[in-house]
């Protein structure tokens, strides 16, 4: 598909098939690093699913970045705000109800939840946050070194937090064992993992090469609906976490809530720490101007969502309430998104 509309404008009939092959190279990619993923271990195994849907997501940025656009410079900030807050909201609130409605209560490990929150907390506050109230630059956006420092600091903090996810303190992420070890599937072979590898990055070429080509329709459609610009960052979030929460609602499902957590924060830092400082170097090589700063409804919203994360996560259990609650913010979120 991709090579067929590679040189050709999209017209009525080939918008929905390239819609469509976009979905299936998201949902191959990510089941080829679900493959690699099970080869490796956790919390590894995690950390390159998030990884993987970070590199989507940031083709499908850069793609509309490129083609330009009046959503252009707003477009990572919404897409990472929206990230966010379909990640700690949206997946969160899905897997605690899914899990608990099976389980009656399902349990984690608060040290894990604690370090990704810890480090989640400060990179959302630098990148979407401070540009608000920075009076550098007129707007909400950062001056040239700003933006530099900020780009920094967030691959530092995520750096950080892999080390201590992988190396430190890799226990802290492991899943709590509530399976009967034959339950699980052996794991594959040195062959079968090397080539989910290669086709791992072919899907990927082949998802930000359909991105490429879907962009401007996508834009023209929320245009046709007369919603507001933000809505294009949701749609791209949407898109490239459908198929990472149907790993963690299965994962929920099975009473690994600790995989879960570990598919939904590493997400959301993977799309912060990678992300933003991605577009920064290339609104920088582009000449895209950058509004990364949040107006002040958003910040209320994530402020309430940290908060409700916070008190989620700090038990290390959850019942249907907390599942319950988040899935009733994600439903505000969306509401306000499309209705401000």
């Amino acid at each position: 598909m991709l090579a067929a509309a590679w040189t050709v404008s999209l017209g009525p009939l080939l918008v929905p098939l390239v819609s469509l092959a976009l979905v299936g190279a998201v949902l191959v990619a990510v089941h080829h690093a679900e493959v690699v993923a099970h080869r490796v271990g956790e919390p590894f195994g995690t950390l390159i699913l998030a990884l993987a849907v970070t590199v989507i997501e940031l083709g499908l940025i850069g793609s509309i970045m490129v083609s330009g656009g009046p959503a252009a410079s707003t477009l990572a900030r919404d897409t990472v705000f929206a990230t966010v807050m379909i990640v700690l909201n949206g997946v969160v609130g899905l897997c605690l109800l899914a899990g608990a409605i099976r389980h009656h209560e399902i349990t984690f490990r608060v040290e894990g939840a604690g370090h990704a929150l810890s480090v989640l907390v400060p990179l959302t506050a630098l990148t979407l946050v401070l540009p608000t109230f920075t009076i550098t630059t007129p707007g909400p956006s950062y001056s040239g070194s700003q933006l530099a420092f900020a780009g920094v600091a967030s691959l530092l903090l995520y750096g950080v937090f892999v080390f201590v996810q992988t190396v430190r303190h890799r226990d802290d992420f492991l899943p709590i064992e509530t399976e009967p070890e034959e339950t699980h599937a052996p794991a594959p072979t040195n062959a079968a993992t090397l080539t989910s590898l290669a086709l791992l990055m072919v899907s990927l070429v082949a998802v930000v090469g359909l991105a490429k080509k879907l962009a401007p329709g996508i834009e023209a459609g929320v245009r046709a609906l007369s919603a507001p610009a933000a809505v294009v960052g949701i749609v791209i979030a949407l898109l490239v976490l459908l198929p990472e929460t149907w790993a963690a609602l299965r994962a929920a499902v099975r009473n690994r809530m600790q995989t879960s957590l570990n598919l939904a924060l590493g997400s959301a830092l993977a799309t912060i720490g990678l992300t933003i400082p991605a577009v920064a170097t290339l609104s920088v090589v582009l000449g895209v101007p950058l509004k990364l700063g949040l107006p002040a409804m958003e910040i209320v919203l994530l402020t309430l969502t940290f908060l409700v994360a916070t008190i989620t996560l700090a038990g290390g259990r959850s019942t249907v309430l907390h599942g319950a609650v988040h899935l009733i913010l994600f439903g505000v979120f969306l509401f306000l998104a499309v209705v401000p």
